[in-house]
C-alpha cells in the first residue's frame, strides 16, 4: 500500500484524521473538563507533526501522479473537516488503480525546497515577538528580534548567489537546508535576549543560502520557453507556504511552545535535505561540466543591466508593499471595529487569490504575454488594491481591495523572475538572484519603517503606497520597453 503515492497519502491520511478526532474529543474535553492542560500539549504537538507529514505526502502524491490540483486542494481541506481524511480514504481507494505512478520530476523538488524555506520564514510571523517577549526582551529588542531575520537573511541571499555562480548551486543549496535545519534546533536553548538575537542573526544568514540557490539551479535547468510557467508555479508554492505556516505556528505555538514549533519545522527541513540529495545529486554531477568562467563584472557595470535593474527595483517594491501592507491592515481593522482575525482572513484571502492564479491555466499567460507588461500590470494592480483599502469601511469592500492585490501580486512575481532570467546568463545567474533576494528582504524592512515614520496615519500611508506603487509601474512600462530588445545584447 505504502508503494504507491496515493496509498502512502491515505496512510498518513488517517493518521491525521484519527489524531484529529483524539484532539477534539478526548485531549480537549480533558483540558476544558478536567483542567488537564497536558493532553491538549501532547496530543497537539503529536498531531502538528503528523498534519506536516500528510502535507508533505499530498505533496509528494502531486508530484509522482501527477493528478488534477483540485485532488491536492481537496485532500489539504479534508485534514480540518472532523471525519473528511475518512470519506477522502474511502474515494482514494476507488482512485488508486487508475492513477499510473509518474517518473519523478526534480523540478517539484526544488519547488518543495521554496515551500520550505518561505514556510520557515512564515511561520515566525505570529510567534517571534511574543516569544522575544517571553525570553525578557523589551518591546524595542522584541522589534529588533523580528527585523534580524532579514537583515542577515540579505547577507545570505548575496553570498548564495556569488558561492552559486563559482561553485555548482546544488552544493550552495544543500548546506543552506542542513545549516537551517540547525539554526531552527537552536530555538530550544534561548533562555535569554542575547542568545535569541545571536540566534535569529544564525537563523536568517544561513536560511538566505536555500532561495537564490534554488532558483538558479531551476533556472539553469529550466526550458527557456516555459520559464514564466515554472515561475508562475514556484510563486503557488510561496502563496501555499504563506497561508498554511501563519496558521500552522500560531495554532501550534498557542498548544505547546515557540520551540516546538520550529522543531517540526526543522524536521520538516531535514526530510525534504534527504530528498534533495539523493534525488538532485546525480543531476548536479550531470550538470557540473566545466564552463567559461564570467570575468570580473565592476557591481556598477552589473547594474546598468535595465533587465536586472527592472527586476531588482520590482522585488524591492513587491515586499515594500507587502511591509506597508502586514504594518498598516491590522491597524485599519482595528480602527474600523473589526475582530483582530480579520486582519488574518484578508490576509489569507490575498494569498489564496494568487495561488488560484499561479496554479490555473491563467499561468499560460506568463509565456504569452511579455514579462515587462504583466510586471507592470501587476504592481499597477497592488497599488490600486491599497489605495482600495484605504477606502474601505467594510468586510465586502476590503475582501475585493485584497482579492484585487492578490491578482496582482500573483502577475508581478513570475514576471520579475522571466525578467531576471532573459536578462542573465548562466554564469552570472547565481549573483544575480542573491542580490534579488536581497533586495526581497530590504524592501520589507523599508516598507514597514518607512510608512511607520511618516506622519500620515493610516489612510494616508495606504495612499501613499499605493501611489508609489502605481507611479512604478508607469515607470517600468515607458523607460524599459527597450529592454524587451536588448535582453540578449546586454547578457554579460
Amino acid at each position: 500500500m505504502l508503494r504507491h503515492p496515493i496509498g502512502l497519502l491515505r496512510a498518513t491520511g488517517l493518521l491525521d484524521g484519527i489524531s484529529l478526532l483524539v484532539l477534539l474529543l478526548i485531549a480537549m474535553p480533558l483540558k476544558y473538563w478536567a483542567g488537564i492542560d497536558m493532553a491538549v500539549r501532547v496530543v497537539g504537538s503529536l498531531h502538528g507533526i503528523i498534519f506536516v507529514c500528510y502535507a508533505v505526502a499530498i505533496m509528494y502524491a502531486a508530484i509522482r501522479i501527477q493528478w488534477n490540483i483540485l485532488w491536492s486542494v481537496v485532500a489539504f481541506v479534508a485534514a480540518f473537516i472532523p471525519f473528511g481524511n475518512f470519506i477522502l480514504d474511502r474515494r482514494l481507494k476507488k482512485e488508486q488503480p487508475n492513477y499510473e505512478v509518474k517518473p519523478f520530476n526534480t523540478t517539484y523538488l526544488i519547488y518543495c525546497v521554496v515551500f520550505f524555506s518561505f514556510f520557515d520564514l512564515f511561520s515566525q510571523l505570529p510567534v517571534m515577538s511574543t516569544f522575544a517577549e517571553s525570553v525578557g526582551a523589551s518591546s524595542f529588542v522584541a522589534g529588533l528580534a523580528v527585523g534580524m531575520y532579514s537583515f542577515s537573511n540579505t547577507f545570505g541571499n548575496i553570498l548564495s548567489g556569488v558561492l552559486s555562480d563559482k561553485r555548482n548551486p546544488f552544493s550552495i543549496l544543500l548546506s543552506g537546508l542542513i545549516l537551517t535545519s540547525g539554526a531552527l534546533a537552536l530555538y530550544g536553548l534561548i533562555d535569554n535576549t542575547t542568545i535569541l538575537l545571536i540566534v535569529r542573526f544564525i537563523h536568517g544568514f544561513v536560511g538566505g543560502l536555500i532561495v537564490p540557490a534554488a532558483f538558479t539551479f531551476l533556472a539553469n535547468n529550466s526550458d527557456g520557453q516555459k520559464r514564466g510557467k515554472k515561475g508562475a508555479i514556484s510563486g503557488a508554492f510561496v502563496g501555499i507556504a504563506a497561508i498554511i505556516g501563519p496558521a500552522f505556528s500560531g495554532i501550534m505555538a498557542s498548544r505547546t511552545s515557540v520551540p516546538s514549533v520550529f522543531g517540526v519545522v526543522a524536521i520538516v527541513g531535514i526530510l525534504i535535505t534527504v530528498l534533495v540529495y539523493f534525488a538532485l545529486k546525480s543531476k548536479a554531477t550531470a550538470s557540473a561540466t566545466p564552463k567559461e568562467k564570467a570575468g570580473y563584472v565592476p557591481l556598477a557595470t552589473f547594474f546598468k543591466n535595465k533587465g536586472i535593474v527592472t527586476a531588482y527595483s520590482g522585488a524591492f517594491f513587491l515586499m515594500f508593499s507587502q511591509g506597508c501592507l502586514a504594518y498598516l491592515l491590522p491597524l485599519h481593522v482595528q480602527s474600523l471595529g473589526f475582530d483582530s482575525r480579520l486582519s488574518g482572513y484578508l490576509m489569507s484571502t490575498f494569498g489564496v487569490v494568487a495561488v488560484l492564479v499561479f496554479l490555473l491555466p491563467t499561468n499560460r499567460i506568463f509565456d504569452r504575454v511579455q514579462p515587462l507588461y504583466t510586471l507592470s500590470l501587476g504592481i499597477f494592480l497592488m497599488g490600486f488594491g491599497q489605495l482600495f483599502v484605504s477606502q474601505g469601511n467594510s468586510t465586502s469592500v476590503l475582501y475585493a481591495a485584497l482579492a484585487c492585490y492578490g491578482i496582482g501580486f500573483a502577475l508581478l512575481f513570475p514576471s520579475l523572475n522571466s525578467v531576471l532570467i532573459d536578462a542573465t546568463n548562466e554564469k552570472i545567474r547565481g549573483k544575480a538572484y542573491g542580490y534579488f533576494y536581497a533586495f526581497f528582504s530590504l524592501g520589507v524592512v523599508a516598507g514597514s519603517s518607512l510608512i511607520s515614520a511618516l506622519p500620515t496615519g493610516v489612510i494616508g500611508g495606504f495612499i501613499v503606497t499605493g501611489i508609489i506603487l502605481i507611479s512604478y509601474s508607469i515607470f517600468a512600462l515607458i523607460f524599459t520597453r527597450s529592454q524587451q530588445v536588448q535582453a540578449k545584447q546586454s547578457q554579460f
